[in-house]
């Protein structure tokens, strides 16, 4: 009887994990940015710092982004 080898190649490469990584950090930077600093007066409510253009606009597309990286890396080939 003859032997055969099933050799199976990782699904992911080293570049793919890289890519991932990136994807993850910029993720992470945008919930960052979304969770904000804190009040300096809890009992008062400012609505710039709530409602801020960084909280608003700028993290959810660095997460969007991050999230459209992470699409690549998974389907990125060699």
């Amino acid at each position: 009887m003859t032997e055969t080898k099933n050799t199976m190649s990782p699904l992911f490469t080293k570049e793919n994990y890289k890519w991932m990584i990136i994807g993850a950090i910029i993720i992470a930077l945008g919930f960052f940015l979304m969770s904000g600093g804190k009040s300096s007066d809890p009992n008062v409510f400012d609505y710039k710092e709530v409602y801020g253009t960084t909280r608003i606009t700028i993290a959810p597309i660095l997460i969007v982004i991050g999230l459209a990286i992470e699409i690549f890396a998974i389907f990125k080939k060699k």
